[in-house]
């Protein structure tokens, strides 16, 4: 059925051309284009401003402006006359964005009448018969002058394109022009589709004291339309924006292979509270592509790595005794974003971060989420499970002191963590205890800081395939 569809629209567009238009109607194509530039925000939005050179008449004009993006929001259009804005201005526009394909087609002439052009196999005798379409949903219901059939019984042949049904998204707009001739105009619009993110790749050296880092900006375009030869800009930062539905896109993109033409870094500047990234350089967005383009380049940043191992405090609570075996410790990495090629706003996105076996192949160690991040900022990097320090913990001891409420009461309680590493050298674990109300360390086997007013923290070094513990006793009052 639907090669018959297919058959018959073939037949159609070769006939009577592809686009459903009146015949006063002004039409515009890339072929126009003299320009246009994308902007792409972080939260799937882009700002496209389009300019071409149109002729137009004196008076109204019905523009039809072909090759806009299928997500369009066309509340948001603006057409501006760059030449003659005097005397220029829009009376009304309509986007079309039912696009023609043989099963919409079909639709679109329900109750209406198509002919059926059947080929005898034996003889290639062609027949043709009238019939009105009465249903397409779920099926096709053709009623004959002696009969009603369903599915399709040959090739259907169609009189025309409905007006609203077009091949490529369009918006259409009636314009009063003062002055005939070419026309620069520029339509600039919001639209989704467009979406960019920042990926980071970095690799460690140094006993995992340095890394370099390079930074790829990863654009996809799933907008229904492409862009060619654009200057780019994105815009890091969180716009707000009033939130509705947007229509159902089924895409799927495709990888552009020749992800980045070698270029430098991508220029930065403040914008209101936010930053823009400006391409140097024009940059095709195809339709249905994702491409990659470079975002910056640093070397031999110095990092910081740190093992971890984080309490809860609901053991401060109530008598809990054994608190776990074999806990693992949280590896993290931290830089600051200053210096050797950084000091520049790094845009959110997702690290990565490799490191050399002993044979000098990088490894894959980790990825962490990284947030939009100022300059002279520290960044700081989940990077997974220590695999060779490990923790057991318990309570050794709980008594009430007093109090009758849940939250009027004062208890002691007292813990010992020991701390295993089987690694051929010495680790410094970072152990931080989160405890409630009001809280006092009575006495402890090593210095503890107060990292926040809820939270006490140890530093514990521990030897080379060895242990070490770490004892405290702590009162909490409620």
């Amino acid at each position: 059925m639907k090669i018959a569809y297919r058959a018959a629209l073939a037949v159609l567009l070769h006939a009577g051309g592809v686009m459903a238009a009146s015949a006063d109607e002004k039409l515009t194509t890339l072929a126009d284009q003299r320009d246009v530039a994308v902007t792409i925000y972080n939260d799937d939005l882009a700002l496209i401003k389009d300019q071409r050179k149109v002729t137009l008449d004196n008076g109204l004009n019905h523009l039809a402006w072909r090759d806009v993006s299928a997500r369009m929001r066309p509340e948001t259009a603006l057409l501006r006359n760059l030449g003659e804005a005097k005397g220029f201005s829009l009376l009304e526009q309509n986007f079309d964005f039912d696009l023609l394909t043989p099963e919409k087609l079909l639709e679109k002439y329900t109750g209406k009448q198509v002919t059926v052009i059947k080929t005898n196999p034996a003889t290639g005798v062609e027949t043709r018969e009238t019939a009105t379409v009465l249903a397409t949903s779920g099926g096709t219901v053709l009623k004959f002058a002696d009969r009603i059939e369903t599915g399709v019984p040959g090739r259907l042949a169609f009189a025309a394109v409905p007006d609203n049904l077009r091949d490529k998204p369009t918006l259409v707009m009636s314009v009063m022009n003062p002055k005939a001739g070419v026309q620069n105009l520029e339509l600039s619009y919001l639209t989704g589709g467009l979406s960019w993110r920042a990926d980071y790749v970095a690799e460690l050296s140094d006993n995992d004291t340095r890394m370099d880092l390079n930074s790829w900006v990863t654009l996809t375009n799933q907008s229904g339309a492409s862009f060619p030869n654009a200057k780019l800009q994105l815009v890091a930062g969180d716009v707000n924006r009033v939130r509705e539905a947007m229509r159902p896109v089924a895409m799927t993109a495709r990888t552009n292979k020749n992800m980045a033409a070698e270029a430098a870094p991508m220029a930065q500047e403040n914008l209101f509270e936010y930053h823009l990234y400006t391409l140097n350089r024009p940059t095709t967005l195809a339709e249905q592509q994702t491409k990659q383009v470079a975002l910056l380049s640093a070397t031999r940043i110095p990092v910081t790595k740190t093992l971890e191992l984080r309490g809860a405090d609901y053991y401060y609570q109530g008598s809990y005794g054994d608190l776990g075996q074999k806990l693992k410790t949280s590896v993290y990495v931290e830089f600051d974003n200053k210096g050797g090629g950084l000091g520049v706003p790094l845009p959110k996105g997702v690290m990565r971060l490799y490191t050399k076996d002993s044979a000098g192949n990088a490894q894959f160690i980790g990825e962490d989420n990284i947030d939009h991040t100022a300059k002279n900022e520290t960044v700081r990097l989940k990077m997974g499970e220590a695999f060779d320090v490990t923790a057991d913990k318990k309570q050794t001891d709980f008594q009430k002191l007093g109090g009758t409420g849940k939250f009027n009461y004062v208890s002691e309680s007292a813990y010992q963590i020991t701390l295993k590493n089987v690694k051929n050298q010495s680790v410094v674990v970072n152990v931080f205890e989160p405890m409630p109300g009001d809280w006092q360390i009575l006495s402890e086997s090593s210095p503890h800081s107060k990292e926040s007013a809820s939270t006490a923290q140890w530093k514990i070094s521990v030897p080379a395939d060895g242990k070490a513990v770490l004892t405290y006793r702590v009162r909490v009052k409620y």
